[in-house]
């Protein structure tokens, strides 16, 4: 019986073709909003992970409470046997040492006077050890405009719109001017490798990369760090598995009651971010929500009016002896072919214009221009596991419940008026 509905529903375009070409677009457009919205929010978490806070963060209490100070004086000692020890019992991780840093950047000129100045935000990052992956995660090799990357410890980049505000070229003394871990006033002079721009703007303004060797020496900050950042190896933000992860590292914390025992924090704990995380999952699925809804009721209408139009075909073969029931239940087995053709052709062009999304992305640099939000100017979507399976639910289950609706009228055709109508046709 079904491979004789398959042969029927392809054979008369009349009654296929259009169903399927409406759910295929259908299920197309909600595979991509599906995609699209995943990769928003998690290009939001990414950028936010590796600007901000890692998808897990270890520091002192003490620094964790007056982190908007960047207080380094309250930094982690020994913060290299501690990478090795969370590598260990956290293999699902990837860790690595950092320190935020603020100061001042002044720009000598020839005679050594100062040219230009400006506040700066400094991340003093792994960039050479074995196994760091740093320069992958930060993506500098593909975001660097100018020069190269650091290849020595006093080695920094500046971000792109930084540079071009200080008139500083890759090769020129930049002198960081700041305090050290212990209070002291610091200068110390750093050489501009390169420039980078991450597609930021708050944070391209004023924005230098060091390696984590030169900006310990700046410092003083030998075998110390600020913070112990932690990421999953394909930097997808898990936000139950981060949670668990951070109260079980914190359980077995000792004396946690001193401001310089050590806690974790989970991406969500970071400023406002927790708020972010939970409406993300809200959005998406409000979103998906009301545009299903609507797809549902666009469905059942073009089953309804399927239906209808194929009164007179019921008639006909009610006429010729076939049951109500049988009819009705024909009648929802091609539904269902057609959906599933629909779903399936939809889904199949859907996934790879989400692809497409993933890998290229689309470049929204001038709309985001003067924006401080931490988004990248290259949107980019994402294929979710429920990508594969999310455009059938409207686009089978619609078109069934749209033709139970108007097969409910083949129930009501009496056999006087069905012989009425056919005398009328004849």
């Amino acid at each position: 019986m079904l491979r004789f509905l398959i042969k029927g529903v392809f054979r008369d375009r009349s009654r296929s073709l259009f169903s399927i070409i409406v759910i295929t677009l259908i299920v197309a457009l909600t595979v991509l909003i599906r995609g699209f919205m995943a990769g928003i929010f998690d290009d939001v978490f990414r950028q936010s992970a590796v600007i901000f806070a890692g998808h897990v963060k270890v520091t002192t209490r003490a620094y964790a409470e007056e982190s908007d100070l960047l207080p380094n004086d309250l930094a982690i000692l020994g913060s290299d046997s501690l990478v090795a020890a969370l590598s260990e019992e956290y293999p699902d991780m990837f860790w690595t040492p950092r320190i935020l840093f603020a100061g001042l950047l002044d720009i000598p000129d020839e005679q050594g006077e100062t040219k230009e100045q400006g506040p700066m935000m400094g991340f003093g990052l792994d960039l050479h050890s074995p196994g760091s992956r740093m320069v992958e995660i930060w993506e500098l090799e593909r975001k660097l405009t100018r020069g190269r990357l650091p290849e020595r410890p006093a080695e920094v980049l500046l971000g792109e719109t930084y540079a071009h505000r200080l008139g500083v070229e890759p090769g020129d003394v930049a002198t960081f001017i700041g305090a050290s871990m212990y209070g002291g006033f610091v200068t110390y002079n750093f050489h501009v490798a390169g420039t980078v721009s991450l597609g930021i703007t708050g944070i391209d303004k004023n924005m230098l990369i060091a390696d984590l060797r030169g900006v310990r020496m700046a410092l003083d900050m030998q075998d110390a760090a600020g913070e112990i950042v932690g990421y999953s190896h394909d930097m997808f933000y898990d936000d139950e598995g981060s949670v668990a992860l951070a109260v079980n590292f914190n359980e077995h914390v000792p004396n946690p009651e001193n401001e310089f025992s050590l806690v974790m924090q989970a991406l969500r704990d970071h400023t406002q971010m927790g708020a972010m995380v939970d409406i993300s999952e809200y959005a998406i699925g409000l979103v998906l929500f009301i545009f299903m809804a609507v797809t549902v009721v666009v469905l059942w209408n073009m089953g309804l009016m399927n239906g209808l139009r194929r009164y007179g075909e019921f008639g006909m073969r009610l006429a010729m002896g076939e049951t109500k029931g049988h009819v009705y239940r024909t009648t929802l087995g091609e539904a269902v072919v057609i959906g599933i053709a629909g779903s399936f052709i939809g889904t199949a062009v859907a996934l790879p214009l989400v692809w497409y999304l993933q890998e290229i992305g689309l470049d929204y640099t001038g709309l985001f221009e003067g924006m401080t939000f931490v988004l990248s100017s290259i949107i980019r979507a994402r294929i979710t596991p429920d990508c594969y399976y999310l455009g059938f639910i409207p686009g089978v289950l619609a078109t069934v419940a749209g033709t139970m609706l108007s097969g409910r009228g083949i129930y009501k055709r009496e056999m006087s008026q069905l012989f009425k109508e056919l005398e009328l046709e004849a």
